[in-house]
């Protein structure tokens, strides 16, 4: 099994940037996941909610539906979700069904209350702890810039 240590965290992150702006110009909030097993990415995804009519397009929910429905369990065992934000309750919920190794995230949940007004009153490690190792924040300030530019 990979060493998941050895992952470039800092890339993987970058990507999930990417895909949150690419989200918010598509009219969509700023959120955007990869996975990525042995070092690259298998699947990628970017909020939705939007754009689809559907509360349930958060990447890291519609990632972790992918994922089940695509890999296997020790498939999925072996994958890392990178996210541009900490998952919200939702997400967590799916991802633990779907039984990543881990998650890396940029900004925490907390953290995201300061933009939306919005604390969630459950963080992720609380619901993905004894499953999937939860870490973060990763390029942070980076990250935090992506909701300041975005008009919430």
């Amino acid at each position: 099994m990979t060493d998941l240590d050895d992952f470039d965290h800092e890339r993987h992150v970058r990507e999930a940037f990417e895909l949150a702006r690419e989200a918010t110009a598509r009219g969509d909030e700023p959120f955007g996941s990869v996975l990525v097993r042995d070092d690259a990415v298998v699947m990628r995804e970017s909020n939705r909610v939007n754009t689809a009519d559907d509360v349930r397009r958060h990447p890291e929910l519609h990632l972790a539906h992918r994922a089940c429905r695509e890999l296997d369990a020790s498939e999925r065992a072996e994958t890392v979700m990178y996210t541009s934000t900490e998952p919200c309750p939702m997400c967590a919920g799916g991802m633990r069904t779907a039984g990543f190794a881990r998650v890396v995230y940029s900004v925490a949940g907390d953290e995201i209350g300061d933009f939306t007004g919005e604390h969630p009153p459950v963080r992720a490690a609380t619901i993905l702890g004894d499953r999937t190792t939860v870490q973060g924040p990763v390029l942070n300030d980076q990250g935090r810039a992506i909701h300041e530019a975005f008009d919430w």
